[in-house]
């Protein structure tokens, strides 16, 4: 663990993650798990957000409560597998605005194709939070993170399910200030670009698809 990279090795996390890599569990069941797991990221990304006080009154008294602050939040998901983490995201942070990246691989070169992006207003004066389950050779996710900076935003934190030391090195070199939040460092990526042990292709597995 560093200053870059931060594994999430909570227990819950940890079993919740054996549940998806497991070939037999269905993708109702991996969505669910994927939903969970996205909450208890969520809230380590979020650990150190700046807050202030505002005065409020309890049923009690008058107090100086905390509370976030600057402008709300925004989310950016990686399409298609990212949306699998927003509904857990948006659990822990209903009020966050949402933004999309749409990007796949060219399985010849593993380098990523950009078909769409749409992204909040006033992204300058947001801290932001891009998901996608993978992070496998980095370079979609690289590619998302310079749209995101693109649109001025500057507090970017990169939030996934599993990570091969390959993507971690490659977002380190491009985007050393974006710090990366996930369930687990895996031991390699393969031939193909995937992570090894892995659980297969995230989409896939969510949606039933091949």
């Amino acid at each position: 663990m560093s200053d870059h990279l931060t594994i999430v090795d909570h227990p819950l996390v940890q079993h919740k993650l054996t549940l998806m890599r497991d070939m037999r569990t269905p993708s109702a069941q991996f969505r669910q798990l994927l939903r969970e797991i996205s909450l208890f990221l969520t809230y380590e990304a979020t650990r150190d957000l700046p807050l202030t006080t505002k005065i409020i009154e309890t049923p009690m008294t008058e107090m100086e409560a905390p509370t976030l602050k600057g402008k709300k939040l925004a989310l950016v998901s990686i399409l298609r597998a990212g949306n699998g983490m927003l509904d857990g995201v948006l659990d822990c942070i209903p009020s966050a605005r949402v933004g999309f990246v749409g990007l796949y691989r060219d399985e010849a070169t593993l380098t990523p194709v950009q078909y769409y992006s749409k992204l909040p207003q006033g992204m300058d004066g947001r801290a932001a939070l891009v998901v996608d389950p993978m992070l496998a050779t980095g370079n979609s996710s690289a590619a998302a993170i310079d749209l995101v900076k693109q649109s001025g935003c500057r507090d970017i934190r990169f939030v996934c399910l599993l990570a091969a030391p390959e993507g971690v090195a490659r977002m380190r070199q491009a985007h050393p200030d974006v710090r990366i939040f996930t369930g687990a460092l895996d031991t390699k990526l393969n031939e193909q670009g995937y992570i090894v042990p892995g659980l297969g292709d995230a989409g896939d597995r969510m949606f039933g698809t091949k």
